[in-house]
């Protein structure tokens, strides 16, 4: 079932790049206490991903930060080190944390798998974005097919 406003968070651990390698996080971790703007995307260095949604995430972190977003996280169906060197080529920096869920635990979880499979990248995110306050779902965006419209950072921006 997919999530919806209203619920809360799956637990789940994915996977970032720290300064002493790949560590595991917590969705607790993430989200608890904090208000968060998670987007999710098919695939790192894919055409859309890359030019359009991580690039509109980063050029607007400040913005989203002070409308009193705590983190801005960047998860795709990736493993950690693929998404550590995409966001190196992006310039993300500190602005957001690039996740790995490696083996899309928890975009099942969600409700938010896509079978990419006919283009040769197996089971994937659902393009996606949601709000969440102390990890209770407040806006949730879903995408259509290949389109990129309700999960950019001005739909984040004009929600929060």
């Amino acid at each position: 079932m997919t999530i919806k406003v209203g619920d809360k968070v799956p637990q789940a651990t994915l996977t970032h790049m720290s300064s002493e390698g790949p560590a595991p996080v917590s969705t607790d971790e993430i989200f608890s206490g904090k208000k968060v703007v998670l987007f999710a995307v098919p695939g790192a260095f894919t055409p859309t991903c890359s030019a359009q949604h991580l690039p509109g995430f980063v050029d607007k972190a400040g913005l989203l930060l002070a409308k009193g977003v705590d983190t801005i996280v960047c998860m795709s169906v990736n493993d950690v080190f693929v998404m550590d060197a995409w966001g190196k080529d992006r310039g993300v920096g500190d602005k957001i944390l690039m996740a790995a869920d490696g083996n899309g635990d928890f975009t099942e979880a969600l409700g938010l798998t896509l079978d990419a499979s006919g283009f040769g990248m197996g089971q994937r995110s659902q393009r996606f974005s949601f709000i969440a306050d102390d990890g209770v779902i407040t806006h949730l965006n879903l995408e259509e097919g290949g389109a990129f419209e309700n999960s950019s950072a001005e739909v984040a921006l004009s929600q929060l």
